[in-house]
């Protein structure tokens, strides 16, 4: 593989598009800092917005290995960093036996023997008989890497805390052995779907971009991008719906991958003689492919019909968050005992500059 470098961040927007990553001005410019300051890149947003492929592309623009953490709930050291490879220790403690007992039993007393083998370096605990996991594979690759640390915000503080070290020095410390400084400069990208807030230690270490649903003229052009098969005039129908449906307070918001995939169904029914994607039956059949819970289809169906929804205030005009990813956290044992404190999280402001990989 080649590494490629880049002077500007018109250059990563164009080599970007080579590989149907469609990204605007400003997030290409950012994404240009990160390569040429060799720092950490926390993309922070809702699903589907395009940060993982960003690292997909950015591994195949920049001619380099993509080396992938995918984090969730319970994720240790041991799948992240390192661990010892016990089986191949003990074969080589038996290879060894032997020689070693013919060496002690030239000693008079067990303290001498003792002191003997104390002494001696039998080597397993080298890098030989590391298992290396994809933290430490990024630093020990001789070769340039991208490092994906993927949906970071699923992981225990206690993960992020063992990020703070490569981060920011780029290298990894393993008790036995010593410190392992990367053999060559990791770009490193870090997603996180907003279901938890990340800590202030990690976010200093990195640049930081919020990316969000693009606009409704981006949006389309990433659709047509990548399902050509698709008119203009259907995917404008089918962006503008999926618009009208993030302005819901919904569970879970179309994502453009979902977006692309409703438009591709409606093509598949217009063709089959069913009807635009504007016509109320073809609209519902679509909310299939842009909505995965039933609450959210009802609550659709009823906005399209035109009844009323539920009043936006309580409680003598409190006001009702719309329900987001990190409103709404995953069902894991740390969400459940983290949603019993009945305090409101306020949603933030979404900010345009998304991108998503299409195919040619």
């Amino acid at each position: 593989m080649s590494n490629r470098t880049f002077s500007t961040g018109v250059e990563v927007k164009d080599a970007l598009r080579e590989q149907d990553y469609i990204a605007d001005d400003e997030f290409a410019v950012v994404v240009h800092l990160a390569t040429a300051l060799g720092r950490p890149l926390l993309l922070e947003g809702p699903a589907g917005v395009g940060k993982t492929e960003l690292a997909k592309s950015l591994a195949a623009i920049g001619g380099r290995k993509l080396v992938r953490l995918q984090c969730y709930e319970g994720l240790d050291d041991n799948r992240a960093l390192y661990e010892w490879d016990y089986a191949k220790q003990l074969l080589h403690v038996q290879m060894l036996r032997d020689r070693i007992s013919d060496q002690v039993a030239e000693f008079d007393s067990v303290a001498d023997a003792s002191k003997f083998l104390a002494d001696q370096d039998f080597g397993l605990y080298s890098e030989n008989f590391l298992s290396v996991r994809p933290l430490l594979e990024a630093i020990l690759s001789p070769e340039p890497v991208v490092l994906l640390v993927d949906e970071v915000d699923r992981t225990e503080e206690s993960m992020e805390a063992l990020l703070l070290e490569i981060l920011a020095e780029q290298q990894i410390t393993i008790p036995e052995v010593g410190t392992f400084v990367a053999r060559s400069q990791p770009w490193v990208i870090l997603t996180s779907n907003d279901t938890r807030e990340l800590s202030p230690a990690l976010k200093r270490r990195c640049l930081h971009y919020h990316l969000g649903y693009p606009t409704s003229e981006r949006e389309r052009e990433i659709v047509t991008a990548r399902a050509p098969e698709v008119d203009q005039a259907t995917a404008s129908e089918v962006v503008e719906l999926a618009r009208i449906l993030r302005d819901l307070p919904l569970r879970k918001s179309p994502s453009i991958s979902e977006v692309i995939d409703a438009a591709r169904a409606a093509t598949v029914l217009a063709a089959s003689g069913l009807g635009a994607s504007s016509d109320a039956t073809v609209r519902d059949i679509l909310l299939a492919a842009l909505l995965k819970y039933s609450s959210d289809v009802t609550l659709a169906k009823e906005r399209f019909d035109g009844k009323a929804l539920e009043s936006p205030s309580r409680n003598g005009g409190e006001s009702v968050e719309r329900a987001t990813v990190a409103s709404k956290p995953a069902n894991t044992t740390t969400a459940v005992f983290r949603g019993t404190g009945g305090r409101d999280s306020h949603q933030q402001g979404v900010r345009g500059g998304s991108g998503l990989r299409s195919s040619r």
